[in-house]
């Protein structure tokens, strides 16, 4: 059964920082780019952050470059986002996203709220 679970979310004031996590089941994870998107309230899903399956390379949503850094432990199956400097339009719920792009295959955490209060 393959799963996606993601945690770390939480209230946090402007300016304070939070990792999320979101572990990882049922599948190769080591295979999979990982990714982290957002949805606020009343608006799309949006990319925040990605990895490459081997870490060797990592992209960024604009509005969080310098804040957010995307980390990943294969041994462990786990994918980070480590958020600084938080804002409160940074205020969301947070996803994880497994895709693997050769047998066009992906799969969705249920996420994490993330509140940033100012």
């Amino acid at each position: 059964q393959v799963q996606l679970v993601e945690s770390g979310g939480g209230l946090v004031q402007a300016g304070g920082s939070l990792r999320l996590s979101c572990v990882a089941s049922g599948f190769t994870f080591s295979s999979y780019t990982m990714n982290w998107y957002r949805q606020a309230p009343g608006k799309e899903r949006e990319f925040v952050a990605g990895i490459s399956s081997t870490a060797g390379s990592t992209n960024y949503a604009d509005s969080v470059k310098g804040r957010f850094t995307i980390s990943r432990d294969n041994a462990k199956k786990t994918v980070y986002l480590q958020m600084k400097s938080l804002k409160p339009e940074d205020t969301a719920v947070y996803y994880c996203k497994a895709r693997w792009g050769l047998i066009n295959r992906e799969y969705w955490g249920q996420g994490t709220q993330v509140t940033v209060s100012s």
